[in-house]
């Protein structure tokens, strides 16, 4: 599906995707009224900007992911822009932890494109905070070897994370 322009591609886009989007969007937004507006305004950018979507830069489903991030800051922005009525007035939710909650999804998904090598490695010396020399030693291998691991496995992080949108 090289564009996203036809509405029976949305739709299948919809049938596939909506019900991931929509679980972030809850997570994200604390409020499932507004996570399936941001669901809904989604897919209407993606149906409006449907034929920039390009298969071999990425999937459909990081490209959806992406449009709802910025979905779900503007949401965000917007209702820490305006007063709250009600009896919870000045109780909102800063735009700050959903930014937090939007890079760990981001890096959560990169980590998933390294391979399994340099995964497993980054999550016991950067995630976990175990010494390299432990984390060696478990796994049967040199030292040396694990170093080069969390390097090269840094570079194919930070290269997941380009693709993704990330622009931290």
């Amino acid at each position: 599906m090289p564009a996203l322009t036809r509405e029976r591609d949305v739709r299948e886009a919809y049938a596939a995707h909506s019900g991931e989007l929509y679980g972030f969007a809850v997570r994200s937004l604390g409020d499932a009224g507004l996570a399936e507006e941001a669901v809904q305004e989604t897919f209407l950018r993606a149906w409006k900007a449907g034929e920039r979507y390009d298969p071999e830069i990425g999937s459909l489903r990081t490209w959806l992911f992406a449009i709802l991030r910025n979905v779900v800051i503007d949401m965000g922005r917007a209702r820490a822009s305006r007063p709250r009525v009600g009896p919870e007035q000045g109780i909102e939710p800063s735009v700050e932890p959903l930014e937090q909650a939007l890079v760990a999804w981001q890096v959560e998904e990169a980590m998933r494109r390294i391979g399994e090598d340099h995964r497993q490695v980054l999550l016991e010396t950067h995630f976990k905070a175990r010494p390299y020399a432990e984390v060696a030693e478990e796994l049967g291998v040199p030292e040396g070897t694990i170093k080069s691991r969390v390097y090269y496995g840094l570079k194919a992080l930070r290269v997941a994370l380009e693709e993704i949108g990330y622009d931290g």
